[in-house]
């Protein structure tokens, strides 16, 4: 049997694959499909048309390191800035 989805406007569309291209149908043709594929969830478009679209996979958590402090190094002094006033000469 093939997957049906009922939109909310109560008209049902049935899901189809050529290859790796996913389409609904009002009709049951070729190529009809028994389940929504795996990976995947049915979405509702404004028109009503059902899609398919990739579920969201979450990121793992990542663990903070702790930080350790480089070993200070002798730095050049930044020069010391010239007043606006004397900028130009």
């Amino acid at each position: 049997m093939a997957y049906g989805h009922t939109n909310s406007k109560g008209n049902t569309y049935y899901l189809h694959s050529k290859g790796r291209m996913f389409f609904f149908s009002k009709e049951i043709k070729e190529g009809a499909l028994d389940a929504v594929p795996a990976g995947y969830d049915v979405v509702e478009m404004k028109t009503g048309l059902p899609v398919l679209k990739k579920k969201v996979v979450a990121a793992p958590a990542t663990v903070e390191t702790p930080h350790t402090e480089a070993p200070a190094t002798e730095a050049t002094p930044a020069p010391e800035a010239v007043p606006a006033e004397n900028a130009g000469n």
